[in-house]
C-alpha cells in the first residue's frame, strides 16, 4: 500500500483507499489527502484483517514448522523489504511479536533477547527483498526460494489457483489489521453523501461476506469467517495494539531492532 499512498500524494483521484497499514494514513493525513478522523469510521476505520502465515513447497521439505524454523541452514527465504512494504513490516512484527507472544505465556515475562536473536537468524536467511508483497509473491510462484512470509490470503489465492504450495500457521502470529479511509481532498461535497453511504457499506453484512468469500477476515462478527473453509486456526494470534499501536511498533520493533540489530547483523 505504500506505492498506492505515494500515487494518492502524488495526484491520483481516488475517492477512498484501503491500505495495508496505519502509516500510510498517517502519511495520507500528513500530505493533506486525508483531513477527516477516520478513526471515527466502524472499528475505528478497520475494515478487514489477516494472519500472517508461512508459505514453504508441496511436503514442506525443509521441515518448516513455526518463525523459528526459517533460521535453520540452508532455507532460502523470500521476504519483501520493510523500507518499502507494509507487508513485510507486519512479517517483521509477525516473526518478532511470535517470540514475544510465547515467552510471555510461558514465564509470564517478554523475552526481548531471544526475540531478537530469533528476527537475526530469520533474517540471515533472507537471500530476496522485493519490494512489495506483491512482488515476493510473485518471486516465490516462480519457484524462487524455499519459503515466503506474507499474508494468509495471498497463500489461499495461490492454492486456489493450484500452486504447489502448502500453508503453515505459526504458533503465534499478528493479524494485520487494514484501514479503509476517504480521500478528502478529492472528494466533492455533491460526492460526498454517495462516498460516505459506500464507506458505512464496507462493515455491512454484505460486504464483510464478500471480503471472507475473497480469504480477508471479517471484522464486525467472528461468526462470518465460519463460511471460508481454508481459514486456519492460530493458537496465539496477537495485533499491533501489543506492541502499544503503530506509533510505538514502528520506532521501537522496525526501526531499533529490524533495522538496526537485523538488518545490519547479516
Amino acid at each position: 500500500s505504500e506505492t498506492i499512498t505515494n500515487q494518492i500524494l502524488q495526484g491520483v483521484g481516488a475517492d477512498i483507499a484501503i491500505l495495508s497499514i496505519e502509516r500510510d494514513v498517517e502519511r495520507l493525513q500528513e500530505g493533506r489527502a486525508v483531513i477527516s478522523d477516520w478513526h471515527q469510521l466502524p472499528h475505528r476505520g478497520i475494515v478487514n484483517k489477516t494472519p500472517f502465515v508461512i508459505l514453504v513447497r508441496r511436503g514442506n521439505p525443509k521441515g518448516i514448522r513455526d518463525f523459528a524454523d526459517l533460521a535453520k541452514p540452508g532455507v532460502k527465504l523470500i521476504h519483501p523489504d520493510p523500507v518499502s512494504s507494509g507487508g513485510a513490516q507486519w512479517s517483521v512484527l509477525a516473526v518478532y511479536g511470535s517470540e514475544l507472544v510465547k515467552s510471555e505465556k510461558q514465564t509470564g515475562k517478554r523475552d526481548e533477547a531471544k526475540a531478537l536473536r530469533t528476527l537475526q537468524a530469520v533474517w540471515r536467511n533472507v537471500f530476496s527483498t522485493p519490494g512489495s508483497a506483491r512482488e515476493a509473491r510473485t518471486q516465490f510462484e516462480t519457484g524462487y526460494g524455499d519459503a515466503l512470509i506474507t499474508y494468509e490470503l495471498e497463500g489461499l489465492l495461490m492454492k486456489e489457483a493450484g500452486a504447489a504450495i502448502e500453508v503453515i500457521l505459526p504458533e503465534a502470529t499478528i493479524f494485520s489489521e487494514h484501514p479503509a479511509v476517504v480521500i478528502d481532498r478529492n472528494v466533492t461535497a455533491a460526492e460526498r453523501p454517495v462516498i460516505d453511504a459506500f464507506m458505512q457499506f464496507l462493515w455491512s453484512e454484505k460486504a464483510q461476506r464478500a471480503f471472507v468469500q475473497y480469504h480477508f477476515r471479517a471484522v464486525t462478527d467472528e461468526t462470518l469467517n465460519e463460511a471460508n473453509k481454508g481459514f486456519g486456526q492460530i493458537k496465539s494470534p496477537f495485533i499491533v495494539e501489543f506492541f502499544g499501536g503503530w506509533s510505538r511498533a514502528y520506532p521501537e520493533v522496525i526501526e531499533r531492532v529490524w533495522r538496526n540489530r537485523a538488518q545490519r547483523k547479516r
